[in-house]
């Protein structure tokens, strides 16, 4: 019977140059498996604890204290441990930080042992990670479906420097036959728009944020950023509407303020946003929208889903945990969720989280954070889960594309027998539970 052997972390960087940690599971084979944990910058009040040192050293955001404890808590603890079983090796890491929010030890410590598990047993039994997930761990057998990448090709908000209050301005290759032609239609209206900018703005336009989107410096509004896209979409030869859609992160908790959200020039009650928004949607082929509202408005998310016919995706609402997506749904606050791994620190706990959604009827969004790595685990991930949805930011910066080739590889692996969900993405994963 195959063992954990050791279990070791160090201190790496992530795409911010900030610390995070990377963690080796060796299993008493000699098969290994490694994660990379990432980092977000538009956070949820709600989420797990991302431990950091504190002092001077990185300002305070080294995570040599998270490393410890992966190196003297957890190994020490989990050497022995059978590691095809994910549900055990998670369960375990809880019992050893039952604390809310995994402030003892650290969520990016505990997530990274168990995602680098995950990839461990994958490797022991010769299988692709994707398979491993689905089948092992899921707890599905056999019929993948990939998912519609939501590509974050303008940045604003946290994510970058000017005067756009909306994080994320996305668009969604619906049109696609599967994920090779959904990923070139992303890359050609991606730089179709970088150069419609540079003419428009200048070389300053150009620059990229956090997560791959140009920062869109001359952009004066939420619509002008929607104008530009739609104008690259047609551009490069798309069309807007029904072969690309549209999609935006609001990210509203980092606009509001005293009462009120501070966008466009304006200030606005939370009647007068989902106005503005209902009448983008009207205006523009926006199909998904999310976290319109501040992070602790239950009630104004529920009044905008019930008007609107886009997706409205709930992030730091629900911070991916199972019990707040339970208050969700029986609010009718929002209608789809998004899932970070890192917001709740297990593989184990962020499936639960997705079973809970899509038991009511909630399609899931698996998603990175602006604070990247080179690991692709979110998209083998995604396929795992049949989510039919992915944001995985711009098709740019090696943080970011690594999941796209990602994805491209397990098309090549499946030999193309991937469904794809083209206009269906809201729905497509019912038919592979």
């Amino acid at each position: 019977m195959v063992e954990i052997a050791s279990i070791k972390a160090i201190e790496i960087l992530d795409s911010r140059g900030n610390p995070t940690l990377m963690t080796r599971v060796e299993l008493s084979d000699g098969t290994a498996g490694t994660a990379k944990v990432p980092s977000g910058a538009s956070t949820g009040e709600r989420e797990a604890l991302e431990l950091r040192d504190g002092g001077t050293r990185y300002g305070g955001k080294g995570v040599l204290r998270a490393v410890a404890n992966v190196n003297d808590v957890i190994s020490k603890a989990l050497r022995g441990a059978d590691p095809l079983s994910q549900s055990e090796i998670d369960a375990a890491l809880l019992r050893l930080d039952p604390s809310e929010g995994k402030r003892q030890l650290g969520a990016n410590a505990v997530l990274s042992v168990s995602m680098a598990t995950a990839v461990a047993a994958a490797r022991h039994l010769g299988v692709p990670l994707f398979q491993y997930l689905h089948e092992r761990v899921v707890g599905l057998h056999g019929r993948y479906l990939q998912p519609v990448p939501m590509s974050n090709v303008i940045n604003g908000g946290a994510h970058a420097g000017n005067k756009l209050a909306i994080q994320e301005f996305m668009v969604l290759p619906v049109g696609a036959d599967n994920i090779l032609e959904a990923i070139r239609c992303l890359s050609e209206v991606y730089h179709t728009l970088g150069k419609k900018m540079v003419a428009k703005f200048g070389r300053m336009a150009k620059h990229i944020g956090d997560e791959g989107g140009y920062c869109g410096y001359g952009l004066e509004s939420t619509r002008d950023a929607f104008e530009q896209i739609v104008g690259a979409v047609e551009e490069a030869g798309y069309s807007a509407g029904k072969e690309v859609v549209l999609g935006m992160d609001a990210a509203a908790s980092g606009f509001y303020r005293d009462g009120e959200y501070h966008v466009d020039g304006r200030a606005l009650s939370a009647g007068e946003l989902a106005d503005l928004y209902l009448e983008l949607e009207g205006t523009f082929p926006i199909r998904s929208i999310e976290d319109p509202f501040d992070e602790n408005a239950f009630e104004d998310f529920a009044e905008f889903t019930r008007r609107t016919s886009a997706q409205v995706v709930t992030d730091d609402l629900t911070v991916s945990h199972a019990e707040t997506v339970k208050r969700c749904i029986e609010m009718g606050a929002g209608n789809a969720l998004l899932l970070k791994l890192n917001q709740i620190g297990t593989v184990t706990e962020a499936v639960g989280a997705a079973r809970v959604a899509n038991s009511a009827g909630w399609p899931v969004v698996v998603s990175h954070r602006s604070g990247e790595t080179g690991d692709t685990f979110i998209a083998d991930f995604a396929v795992a889960l049949c989510t039919g949805q992915i944001k995985t930011g711009a098709p740019a910066r090696s943080d970011r594309v690594e999941k796209y080739n990602r994805l491209i590889e397990i098309h090549h692996l499946l030999g193309g027998a991937c469904a794809y969900p083209r206009e269906g993405f809201r729905t497509a994963w019912r038919d592979y539970q």
